[in-house]
């Protein structure tokens, strides 16, 4: 049966607690306009702005047995409308910051893999290099740099002068300088005290 404007919203509410579709129908055509007109003027996407009209109806439909509205029927779809773009607004927001972390971490993880690989081949170069180091070179430069030993103390360990030693960490780092200069010239900087 079709209803005219004089049938009251209070009356298509209680219609429609009793499961009558037809006083559905006119709700949702007296309504629709409305509720998206405030949904699109917040959002300006046609096609959000038709979901949140569109769930607002259903979840009016879902709820009609239970309804009690204590305001009128525009006053409770202006105050769902509202809430519902703002729940969906912070949606898109949360969902931007995940997509923004996600990316932000995924550079910082791809830069670290590359970095970690950078540097794996630049020490197995400088392993290589120290390895082809005269005996007594490569001694004075791994005690000196890999377990921190001050160039008086290496003398003493090692019983030979101090300017000896000076002497083999100037041949090690030149001998390093020329093999990795290509590779690494701030790791080098790392390599001298």
């Amino acid at each position: 049966m079709p209803f005219t404007t004089s049938v009251t919203d209070q009356e298509l509410i209680a219609l429609i607690a009793q499961d009558n579709m037809e006083a559905f129908t006119e709700l949702y055509q007296r309504y629709w306009d409305k509720i998206f007109a405030v949904a699109m003027h917040r959002l300006s996407d046609i096609a959000e702005a038709e979901e949140i009209v569109q769930e607002i109806f259903l979840s009016l439909w879902s709820r009609r047995n239970s309804l009690q509205l204590t305001h009128g029927l525009n006053t409770y779809l202006s105050v769902a409308v509202k809430y519902k773009v703002i729940n969906h607004l912070a949606r898109q927001h949360r969902r931007q910051l995940q997509i923004t972390r996600l990316t932000d971490s995924s550079l910082v993880n791809s830069n670290t893999t590359a970095e970690w690989l950078d540097e794996k081949e630049l020490r197995m170069q400088l392993e290589k290099t120290i390895g082809t180091l005269p005996e007594k070179c490569r001694i004075v430069f791994l005690l000196s740099r890999e377990e921190n030993k001050t160039y008086a103390e290496i003398a003493a360990e090692l019983n030979i002068s101090q300017k000896t030693v000076e002497a083999h960490m100037t041949k090690a780092l030149s001998t390093l300088r020329q093999s990795l200069k290509v590779a690494a010239p701030i790791f080098l900087l790392l390599l001298e005290k």
